[in-house]
């Protein structure tokens, strides 16, 4: 029979073969793939997580995409510079501080990594917009997500909403994580928090008092341990699910070594929830 057919049907035969072919190799790749969902609100330093992400796992950015970059890198240290400046001035500094060179010699020191390829298993990370015009655009996502990455700027405590400037920044990352973990999507999903920015609470808690804003902390000031702590036990609080274990992390999105070394953790908590999840261990 198949000899009778001809050139045409036998060429569109063997597109369906192939296009089928294609079809089950799909199928078998998403049943490996682990899909995490990276979620958090404005400026929580997701952006950042992901190009550390493409820094360590992925293929890194290509010469076209650095100089893409560079009239922003321009004006970030020209900005900075001048924020830098108008400082020294306020706080009576001197250009001449014999500690400057010293400093300047660690900066030149600073080596790079090189790039590895994302490793087995496959993962697919989607990071979507934190701010509240953009949360409507979630919905697509939910479906068969392995883990919720859930990032939260520690040093926002003291901050408010950039669409609300009497909305504390922290109390609404608080009631996004609540949504968030009680969805009936995200029943069957790994909760892992990433408590993000923890340079820069150490930095912050030594002028801005904690119980200022949280008036529940009753914990030592200046101490940023304390601080994170109290911080994490807030959200970890939020879990209505006596039996479903929030996975925490304190992480330093800038930091790549400090994102390298969590997610490598991220991984086998991921890994180690599926195998109980379908009973392999």
């Amino acid at each position: 029979m198949a000899c009778c057919l001809s050139e045409e049907a036998r060429e569109q035969k063997r597109i369906n073969q192939e296009i089928e072919k294609q079809l089950q190799r799909d199928k078998r790749n998403a049943r490996r793939e682990l899909k995490l969902l990276l979620l958090g609100t404005g400026e929580s330093g997701k952006s950042t997580f992901i190009k550390q992400m493409r820094i360590i796992h992925g293929q890194g950015y290509s010469e076209e995409d650095k100089r893409a970059h560079i009239r922003l890198v321009y004006q970030n240290v020209f900005m900075a510079m001048q924020a830098m400046i108008r400082a020294m001035d306020t706080l009576d500094i001197q250009y001449g501080d014999p500690s400057s060179e010293e400093k300047a010699n660690v900066v030149r020191a600073i080596d790079y990594e090189n790039v590895t390829s994302f490793e087995e298993p496959y993962v697919t990370m989607v990071d979507v917009g934190g701010q509240r015009s953009e949360r409507r655009k979630w919905i697509h996502c939910f479906e068969n997500v392995t883990s919720i990455m859930f990032l939260v700027a520690l040093s926002e405590y003291d901050q408010v909403l950039v669409e609300c400037d009497n909305e504390n920044r922290m109390e609404e990352s608080k009631a996004l994580f609540r949504t968030i973990i009680t969805y009936p999507w995200f029943t069957n999903s790994s909760v892992i928090l990433f408590l993000n920015k923890k340079d820069l609470l150490e930095e912050k808690i030594l002028y801005s008092h904690l119980a200022d804003y949280f008036p529940e902390y009753d914990g030592p000031p200046r101490d940023p341990i304390a601080a994170r702590e109290f911080i994490l036990k807030m959200f970890v609080d939020l879990n209505p699910d006596a039996d479903k274990i929030i996975y925490s992390h304190f992480t330093c999105a800038t930091d790549t070594e400090n994102i390298r070394f969590v997610f490598a953790a991220v991984k086998d908590t991921i890994l180690q929830h599926n195998l109980k999840e379908y009973n392999l261990v």
